[in-house]
């Protein structure tokens, strides 16, 4: 069942077709219009299936669950629902270890219930985005038997293999983010293969064309289903240095991307990852998104995220937008919000960027930023302020509920990128825990069986079932905003200002040819804090948003994690 919003971007030719430079013409770059970045005015909401809705008691989230949830999910006003990985996988790393990326694991259910999934989605009006992990597969995938089978087999170049040095060592000083070597020792070849996270995830060979084109037709597949999207993990990982050159000391260590606990951030990543050769892959991939109308988000893990951000987005003929961690950091203020958007949009070329507060790979935002006692109003005002950033906003499940990071004690935890760095950085499990649904359900309603992660305590208190009841929670909120918003196209297309304003308050403009720019001020901080504001002046104040915040003879008065938006005359 195919959902096709547009046939092709203008500004990209099709198969055949001549362009400007062959009848030796100067014509105007083409505009994209509304319609070919829909995706621009959209809202992408991140559902972890093995912590969703679990509905046959095994403890494991599945695809049912997520269908019978698609009703929720479309209440809150999003538009894009991006699935993680449901693909057959050993599970080593839930599913980001691929072992056959064109079924789905029996934990998740069949091919049948994606099916269902994608029809009673789009019957909803919701776009389906679905994971996509090419940089590397699962060891126990086919291709990976086949070539580490032997050194002349027709996939023996599918994966990075190198010879050892001559005292037997890796051939380079590469890392894996999951901690030590990215080089492990096979003995049925007696050489080295690369894995930039886990050593059960081998690196594949993208400079080999059958690797991309396979990969090209296993996403095929899935967008012959009516898939909407695709969000790319990793997906400057894909290409390596050929010459396998060694990385130099990282001049600036990078905390965005790993913690600071791990010494993959101690490297300058300009050999294993970020490659220019990647351009040319995304090209082809944009090509055959083209046919579907399809559209592709990245997600970026550099040492200079947003210069990569910009290159990938750049010229409408790659991703079309991109997300780094940049906003993913442990700690965080108003002036770095700022200096992130700032630097995007003074490098990109017309492309996009995908502003996300919180994913399955970080510490939720109301911990992360907020504190352990992070209050309601405080994951409020960021949904506000992450809903006011130019740029297509991406929310995690759970953080239209504002479920604080979930404390897992080391003996139940799963994830082993966790249980390698414990104490000092706990992992991922934290930020993955089960959706507590019903408060007075065993386990939070999320399944009748024993949750594979427990349903934190902290999360039943603010279950959906009592949420739903409460006009002033942070679900009723999260409605209300996403719609307020909906309404405002200079939110989703202006361009974006900023301007001075003292720690913690951040202060932005939104202008749009044809309509009254937006002022906007958040209040990240938990106290009240004032500031005279000439650049609203005359500016009326907008209703409906539900944040506390006053204007008073040109002093912008905020409560403690307040906002106010105006329309400028």
């Amino acid at each position: 069942m195919m959902y096709i919003i547009y046939k092709l971007n203008i500004g990209e030719m099709p198969a055949g077709a001549t362009s400007p430079q062959d009848n030796d013409m100067t014509m105007p770059t083409p505009q994209p219009s509304a319609q070919s970045t829909w995706y621009r005015d959209a809202i992408i909401y991140q559902v972890y299936p093995r912590s969703f809705l679990d509905t046959n008691g095994d403890g494991i989230g599945d695809l049912p669950g997520i269908t019978a949830k698609l009703d929720y999910i479309a209440s809150l006003g999003v538009d894009i629902v991006w699935i993680s990985p449901y693909f057959k996988s050993p599970m080593k790393d839930f599913g980001y270890d691929v072992s056959d990326y064109c079924d789905v694991d029996p934990m998740f259910g069949t091919l049948a219930d994606f099916d269902q999934l994608v029809a009673r989605a789009h019957g909803l009006g919701l776009k389906i985005m679905i994971d996509q992990v090419m940089s590397h597969t699962a060891d126990e995938h086919a291709w990976f038997k086949e070539s580490r089978a032997s050194r002349d087999n027709p996939k023996a170049d599918w994966y990075v293999w190198a010879d050892p040095l001559p005292d037997g060592n890796p051939p380079n000083n590469w890392m894996s983010v999951f901690g030590g070597s990215s080089w492990q020792w096979d003995s049925r070849r007696r050489q080295y293969y690369m894995h930039n996270f886990l050593v059960s995830q081998p690196d594949m060979n993208f400079h080999n064309p059958e690797v991309q084109q396979a990969h090209l037709d296993c996403l095929r597949f899935w967008l012959e289903r009516g898939v909407d999207g695709v969000r790319l993990d990793a997906c400057n990982f894909h290409f390596h240095d050929t010459e396998l050159r060694s990385n130099p000391p990282a001049v600036n260590r990078d905390t965005a991307t790993v913690s600071d606990v791990n010494p993959y951030g101690m490297q300058a990543h300009v050999y294993d990852k970020s490659r220019p050769e990647n351009l040319a892959f995304l090209k082809k991939l944009r090509s055959l998104l083209n046919e579907y109308g399809a559209v592709a988000i990245g997600e970026v893990g550099a040492d200079d995220s947003l210069a990569v951000m910009a290159e990938y987005t750049a010229d409408g003929d790659k991703l079309h937008l991109a997300y780094s961690f940049n906003l993913l950091v442990p700690q965080c203020s108003a002036q770095y919000i700022r200096t992130q958007v700032e630097q995007f949009e003074a490098r990109v070329k017309g492309g996009w960027a995908s502003w996300s507060v919180g994913n399955h790979d970080v510490q939720r935002v109301a911990s992360r930023w907020g504190g352990a006692e992070a209050p309601v109003a405080f994951a409020k005002m960021i949904l506000a302020m992450q809903l006011s950033l130019k740029g297509t906003p991406c929310l995690y499940q759970g953080d239209e509920l504002a479920f604080g990071e979930a404390d897992v004690p080391f003996e139940l935890l799963q994830d082993p990128y966790g249980i390698t760095f414990w104490p000092e950085f706990k992992g991922r499990d934290g930020c993955r825990t089960p959706i507590a649904w019903d408060d007075q359900a065993p386990a939070g309603g999320f399944t009748s069986g024993k949750p594979w992660l427990p349903v934190a305590a902290p999360h039943l208190a603010k279950a959906a079932s009592l949420q739903e009841k409460d006009p002033e929670s942070a679900l009723a909120f999260a409605r209300k905003i996403i719609a307020w918003r909906r309404q405002l196209p200079q939110l989703t297309r202006g361009e974006i200002v900023f301007f001075d304003a003292p720690e913690p308050l951040l202060a932005l403009r939104r202008d749009l040819a044809g309509e009254r720019s937006i002022v906007a001020v958040f209040n990240l901080g938990g106290a009240a804090h004032s500031m005279a504001l000439p650049q609203a002046a005359g500016a009326e104040k907008m209703a409906g948003y539900g944040l506390p915040g006053e204007l008073v003879d040109g002093v912008l008065q905020l409560t403690a994690f307040g906002a106010w938006f105006g329309l400028l005359k």
